[in-house]
């Protein structure tokens, strides 16, 4: 049974019975209503703000998991990039000096891919620069081991000619050391003796008795033997491949024929004067991809280290040539 309320009525000094209307009974409800409404949402404001729903408790989990396995992939990688430039190193300051290759450029082996727009696709993330980082690294190491990778197949196919090359190389001195009478000038600025002014002589002068026989410093096809009254006389060009060639000046007489296949220590001539000479001697040189270069760094093979080192000392004072 539904409560009778009465209201005390100040003017007529009695009391009333209060009479609820349908529209005063709803707008109560609807205020009660929208209270509710009003505090359940800022609760839910409130939870969803400071409380995690197990959804979104998961995805931050699987978040952390991720940065923590990029963090590992990130220092992985520093150390495979580590690795990499001890290979790189290793190439360039061994592999390749030993099979007189040249070394690649830091600037081939370092080389990035594309430029800035390459990640801005990773861009506008939480993790962002996580993301870039470690995608740029993963490009630098691709293209390192690409470089490397080809390096190895050339290094490969420079160890698989090594034994040829090795022969070919001028090597030994091409006058036999029992027969040579001495070293008369060296590599470098001589007097000319027939100018008698300073000239750059490009080779090295061996005197030796006329006759003596001249031997050819590495295997190789004997490209020149040519008999001329002026310069060189008569003289032998072996080329050697592998960028070498010799040049054997002033023969008596020439042992060899052009397109000859000649092996180290085979006799292609003998000492003479011919040509611009003032004397029985051999003028030699060793010419490295078309450049005249110091014979007396080839001549290892048949020297001990302090005959190497007499040599040395000989061929460096500042004589008259004898052409």
């Amino acid at each position: 049974m539904a409560k009778i309320k009465y209201i005390f009525n100040h003017k007529t000094l009695s009391y009333e019975k209060v009479h609820h209307r349908f529209r005063d009974k709803m707008r109560k409800v609807l205020s009660y209503v929208l209270t509710s409404v009003f505090f359940s949402f800022i609760v839910l404001v409130i939870g969803f703000s400071v409380i995690d729903s197990p959804k979104e408790k998961k995805l931050k989990r699987d978040i952390a998991q991720l940065e923590f396995q990029y963090d590992l992939l990130n220092n992985r990688m520093s150390e495979v990039n580590q690795v990499m430039q001890d290979m790189a190193s290793r190439d360039n300051n061994i592999y390749r000096v030993v099979l007189d290759a040249d070394p690649i450029p830091a600037s081939v082996r370092g080389a990035g891919y594309g430029g800035a727009d390459r990640y801005k696709d990773l861009q506008g993330f939480t993790n962002s620069e996580l993301m870039t980082e470690t995608t740029r690294k993963m490009d630098q190491l691709v293209r390192q081991i690409y470089v490397q990778s080809r390096s190895y197949d050339e290094v490969e196919k420079l160890a698989k000619n090594k034994e040829k090359m090795l022969a070919c190389i001028p090597a030994i001195q091409p006058i036999d050391n029992k027969q040579l009478k001495g070293i008369l000038s060296g590599f470098g600025m001589r007097i000319h003796p027939i100018f008698k002014v300073e000239k750059m002589h490009t080779g090295i002068d061996f005197a030796a008795v006329l006759g003596t026989p001249i031997y050819a410093t590495g295997d190789g096809v004997v490209e020149t033997a040519d008999n001329l009254e002026r310069g060189y006389g008569n003289h032998v060009v072996i080329n050697h491949g592998f960028g070498y060639e010799t040049l054997y000046g002033h023969m008596s007489r020439i042992a060899a024929t052009v397109g000859q296949k000649v092996k180290r220590g085979q006799i292609i001539g003998y000492v003479g004067s011919t040509g611009e000479s003032t004397g029985d001697h051999l003028h030699y040189e060793v010419i490295k991809n078309g450049v005249k270069i110091n014979p007396i760094n080839y001549f290892y093979n048949d020297l001990t280290p302090d005959e190497f080192k007499q040599i040395i000392s000989i061929a460096s004072q500042p004589t008259q040539s004898l052409d």
